[in-house]
Formats: structure tokens, sequence, C-alpha cells
């Protein structure tokens, strides 16, 4: 069943009018700036296919954490330093610092068989289904 939400056109316009009216728009500390992780998954043939999208990322500092059907992603994003003599920065809407996105996936992953790839911004990991066969009945006595 979808979720059905009311969108309205003119509030993405009077918050970004008003952003920096009132506050000037130089640096923000907190993390309620921070993005979230936009992440499909995909099921096929008994395999999951989850793209993450994580642009900014450096591929060794992405973590993916798998325990059980739990999966957890985290990435550091940072801000490389190319101060110009006479610049100053009036406005930066890039979000610099540790981004993560955890979800279940409803079935436990073959960690052993799992692939991660990262091009692009875009981490693609193929994280194929434990077979039920692992799982064993207990007779009772």
């Amino acid at each position: 069943m979808a979720n059905l939400t009311r969108y309205d056109p003119f509030a993405d316009l009077v918050d970004d009018f008003f952003k920096g009216f009132f506050v000037r728009p130089v640096r923000n500390d907190s993390a309620v700036g921070a993005p979230r992780m936009k992440v499909d998954v995909a099921e096929e043939n008994g395999t999951f296919k989850v793209l993450a999208e994580i642009p900014g990322a450096r591929k060794d500092e992405i973590r993916v954490s798998i325990d059980g059907d739990q999966v957890l992603i985290t990435a550091e994003l940072r801000r490389e330093k190319d101060v110009k003599e006479a610049e100053r920065l009036v406005h930066s809407e890039r979000y610099y610092g540790k981004v993560s996105r955890g979800f279940r996936l409803g079935q436990d992953i073959d960690q052993s068989k799992a692939e991660a790839k990262y091009t692009d911004g875009v981490l693609e990991l193929t994280l194929p289904k434990k077979s039920a066969s692992n799982k064993s009945q207990l007779t009772i006595q």
C-alpha cells in the first residue's frame, strides 16, 4: 500500500529564500543538515542488489558491515582545502562529515559471497541470501 503525502510546491522556495536572510549561511556545524544517503534495493534470483549514493566519498573511507539481515553503510566525507588568497566562502551547501544508513533485508545474507563496487559516487552491493538448508530442526524428547 502506498503512502500519500501532501506536496507543497512553495515550501522549498520559501525555505531557500529565507535560509540565509536572517542568519549568515557561512558555516553550519550542526549535524541537522546532514544529507540522507539514498538507497535502492532490488531482489533478483536469490540475491539483493543495493545501490547507495555516496558522492564525494573515497573508496577507502566507506565501511559496510553485515550482521544477519542487517546492513550498515558508513562513509566519511572530507573537505579538500583549496584556499586561495583573497577569497572567502560566502555560502556552502555541501556537507562534510560522517554519513550512515542502516536497514534490514528480511533474510540473512551470506557474507562470504557478498561483493561491493564503488564507481562514480555509487556503491553497488551484491548480497546473496543464505540458503535455507542451514536451518535445523530440534527434535523434542
